[in-house]
């Protein structure tokens, strides 16, 4: 393919991206692939699709700022946890090789997709264990921790299915205010993210011509879904981002493992 019909592809891709992540989410498993299906190497197609994402994050975190602030003694915290977190998962990855990390690809996927089909079950089973140990032994507070930890170097690793890994943590720490589940999600994906992108800068790894492609993709489906998300229907939604998820992540195991 050309320049001109790659930049289209990831736009159109950036732009179904940001429908989907304002909808329903899912976006990640639209623009990722399409990273990799124009070329950009596995590693180089990861950190790019945290940079386009990122800006979503922090406009999304700012929408949510009043709901946030009944938090603000949490805050810190998610922050501190979101920083070490998300600098050891992107060390990680630019430490790990191409041919390794292309072999992994669509195992993320799935386990992305995984999350996306079964994620809110899981929310509400975890919702529902929490609360009936809401009085369990203080060993809970260190393992939340380490969950939290283990939550934001999967972000600064692998972005795709961020959100989804954060919701779970939330439910199992015994949030139930899904808007401020969903702030305090935006935020921490936000600082993962941020820091990752840093160190992705110093690795060189970012193909900023085609993450700006998704990226404006991106900024246009958001602004879309602004308008749509009333109209559709979202097990409409849900259903094209498994059909399309099914659809690359299969592509990526028959490319990668046929013979």
């Amino acid at each position: 393919m050309t320049p001109l019909t790659d930049a289209v592809l990831l736009f159109v891709a950036g732009v179904l991206g940001g429908v989907l992540n304002s909808v329903a989410g899912g976006g990640s498993l639209i623009t990722f692939p399409a990273l990799i299906f124009v070329g950009v190497p596995p590693v180089s197609a990861n950190a790019t699709n945290t940079f386009a994402s990122s800006f979503g994050y922090l406009s999304g975190a700012y929408a949510f700022k009043e709901d946030l602030r009944r938090y603000r003694d949490r805050l810190p915290r998610f922050i501190l946890f979101g920083l070490v977190g998300g600098i050891s998962g992107a060390w990680l990855l630019l430490q790990t090789p191409d041919a390794l990390f292309r072999d992994a690809v669509p195992w993320l996927l799935s386990f992305a997709l995984l999350l996306f089909v079964f994620g809110q079950r899981l929310n509400r089973f975890l919702a529902g264990l929490s609360a009936r140990y809401r009085h369990a032994p203080l060993m809970a507070k260190p393992l939340l921790a380490l969950m939290l930890l283990a939550v934001c170097v999967y972000g600064g690793f692998f972005n795709a299915g961020l959100g989804i890994v954060i919701l779970s943590y939330l439910a199992l720490a015994g949030f139930s205010d899904i808007h401020a589940m969903n702030g305090i999600k935006l935020l921490l994906s936000s600082v993962v993210s941020l820091i990752a992108i840093g160190l992705f800068l110093i690795g060189g790894v970012i193909a900023w011509q085609e993450g700006v492609a998704v990226l404006t993709g991106t900024l246009l489906g958001g602004y879309v879904a602004a308008h749509l998300s009333r109209r559709l229907p979202q097990s409409w939604v849900r259903g094209f981002v498994i059909a399309a998820g099914c659809t690359t992540t299969g592509y990526l195991f028959i490319d990668r493992y046929a013979a």
